[in-house]
């Protein structure tokens, strides 16, 4: 059989080559980041199981900018993509829950909101753009403050604070804290030259820029954090329907695997987090449940209000979220 070319981004799709179907793969890591490696672990069981699927990974961007993958993955010019999912928030209203304040408190507790009704009425919105989940994930992140600790509400208030999304945002400044919008590498700047008070960004955003050479007080995600972002491994629905049953169950047999370790290395960064941080002298603040509470009712008057209000069946999701225990 003579190998496809596909001359443009926009024709990228379902390929087959030399007798194999070829998947494409898109994300925005490096090759060192847990969700390549959960994209790479897929890749190498389906492999493994000689079902003539190969799956091709294209990270860093090489193939679409990060924001831009979920409408290419929705009309099958992309096969796959480990996405966080909340980037596709404008497409889809109800994403944006997949990163809000105080509805994820641990990793176990993030296991079980994937395998809820909650997650159903997701998949079933996901469904209707002609995609699916393959890997389910969460990763979490945490506070640190550059003269004290970040833990609760109280503490926020004054202070110059940079936060990982819109809900976060609303609800800090509910705290009255004043909001600094900025990437996560432009962090460690803004500490050193006095623009920012405090940060809230992911666990490996904390290690992979050095945040601990800037701050007092680090919060890391434990038994309880504020701070959740799902990212999970999608694929287009119609193209996973058209693989053979063989493929299919590899597929699946490979993301059942990848997704079991995805939640031991989320698990694995946050504890890294807590060592790189202790080492180099920063104070350790674990979040109360009290704190952890205090955040989630400032949450319902502001970043919750504000998303029910605004998205369809937005209450209902978001009780369906709080419903998971």
């Amino acid at each position: 059989m003579n190998k496809v070319f596909l001359g443009t981004v926009a024709a990228f799709g379902l390929a087959t080559t030399a007798g194999a179907t070829e998947l494409r793969l898109s994300h925005q890591w490096s090759d060192n980041d847990v969700r390549h490696k959960v994209a790479q672990m897929v890749a190498d069981e389906v492999a493994a199981a000689d079902v003539d699927l190969d799956i091709k990974i294209f990270g860093s961007q090489s193939l679409f900018k990060a924001r831009e993958q979920y409408i290419p993955l929705s009309r099958g010019q992309l096969d796959m993509t480990v996405l966080p999912l909340s980037y596709a928030g404008g497409q889809q209203p109800a994403y944006n829950l997949t990163l809000m304040p105080g509805l994820v408190k641990n990793h176990d507790h993030a296991a079980r909101l994937t395998d809820s009704p909650f997650m159903d009425e997701l998949e079933k919105i996901m469904a209707g753009d002609d995609v699916m989940v393959l890997v389910h994930g969460y990763l979490a992140g945490g506070f640190a403050g550059k003269d004290g600790c970040a833990t609760s509400p109280e503490e926020l208030e004054g202070k110059q604070t940079r936060a990982a999304g819109k809900a976060f945002e609303q609800m800090l400044a509910g705290a009255g804290a004043s909001i600094a919008s900025m990437a996560s590498s432009e962090i460690y700047n803004a500490m050193q030259t006095g623009v920012l008070d405090a940060a809230n960004t992911s666990s490996s955003s904390f290690v992979s820029y050095r945040i601990y050479e800037q701050v007092a007080c680090y919060t890391p995600p434990g038994d309880y954090a504020l701070w959740f972002m799902y990212q999970p491994l999608l694929m287009n629905k119609t193209t996973f329907e058209g693989l053979t049953p063989e493929q299919q169950d590899a597929l699946i047999a490979a993301s059942e695997k990848a997704q079991a370790f995805y939640l031991d290395e989320a698990k694995a960064e946050d504890g890294n987090s807590r060592e790189v941080f202790a080492e180099a002298g920063v104070e350790i603040d674990d979040m109360t449940e009290a704190e952890f509470k205090a955040w989630q009712k400032l949450a319902a008057e502001t970043s919750y209000k504000e998303f029910a209000a605004s998205t369809p069946d937005g209450q209902k999701l978001l009780d369906l979220a709080l419903a998971v225990e």
